[in-house]
């Protein structure tokens, strides 16, 4: 595979094009796979399910010194957002991945600026990363060194977080300091498409404990309701409130669909009246 890297077929533009497509698959993938990932995660954490469980180990990295446009052609090629960077003996030195390599000068992605004159709020170190970044053409000079990672036994529960709040969509995993594995968010898609079967079947839940649930889901919250605001009847869950904002109705009808068993939910305006 890379030995073809100096071949036509590494154009960035078919990589950028790639990605995009890539992009929106992987969107359409994790709206589908969405509405149960909370339920997964919760059954990740009581099965003890750990990175090494998950993680991809058969791991294509780049090396410090390998041009870009072979960087850009292994991802595409290998159907990857991202890859570690490693030296020779294996020590993690960054991560490259396309959103390194979007904004490129040879395909006039690069920031679009005005004379340095007139942007007072860009220092000359920030304008001149962004030119190494546009113009290098080696990883080791694009590739991101502020990096998270994890160990092998670290709960996927974590890991899942820790993407979410990183905003990243790959994290190496580590031993001594070596890469012995990346876990992705298309590992942890799989994860929940491989083990989600293995999870209680919601045909065992009734409106009694459905509602139970729901109440202990918005427990604690700021935005919790009054328990007679909440009703449960075949397995419709019901919400009354004279005054509830947006924001709340939509937070507690995630908290209310995350409950296994809950076929809908379906907000009142204004107090139940229990009579």
């Amino acid at each position: 595979m890379i030995a073809h890297a100096d071949s036509a077929a590494y154009t960035f533009y078919a990589f950028a094009s790639l990605q995009v497509a890539q992009y929106t698959q992987a969107a359409h993938r994790m709206r589908r796979s969405g509405h149960r990932l909370k339920r997964v995660l919760f059954y990740f954490k009581e099965k003890n399910v750990r990175a090494s469980d998950i993680m991809t180990t058969s791991i294509i990295s780049a090396r410090p010194d390998m041009s870009v446009r072979l960087a850009a052609g292994t991802m595409v090629f290998a159907g990857i957002s991202g890859m570690p960077v490693i030296d020779e003996s294996g020590t993690l030195l960054g991560m490259v991945t396309e959103g390194d390599l979007m904004r490129r000068a040879e395909l006039g992605t690069g920031v679009k600026r005005r004379a340095w004159w007139l942007e007072p709020s860009a220092s000359a170190s920030e304008m001149a990363n962004q030119y190494v970044k546009e113009h290098a053409r080696m990883v080791r000079d694009v590739m991101t060194t502020d990096i998270v990672t994890v160990t092998e036994s670290c709960p996927v529960a974590d890991i899942a977080e820790l993407l979410a709040r990183h905003h990243i969509r790959r994290v190496p995993v580590v031993r001594d300091g070596k890469v012995v594995g990346v876990v992705s968010r298309a590992n942890l898609i799989r994860a929940l498409a491989t083990m989600a079967h293995e999870l209680p079947p919601v045909d065992e839940t009734t409106d009694h404990t459905i509602r139970e649930a729901v109440l202990a889901a918005m427990k604690g919250q700021s935005w919790a309701l009054a328990p007679e605001n909440v009703i449960v009847e075949n397995r419709t869950v019901h919400v009354w409130s004279a005054t509830l904002s947006a924001e709340v109705a939509n937070a507690i009808r995630v908290a209310a669909e995350n409950v296994p068993g809950v076929d809908e939910v379906v907000m009142h305006s204004g107090a139940h009246n229990a009579a």
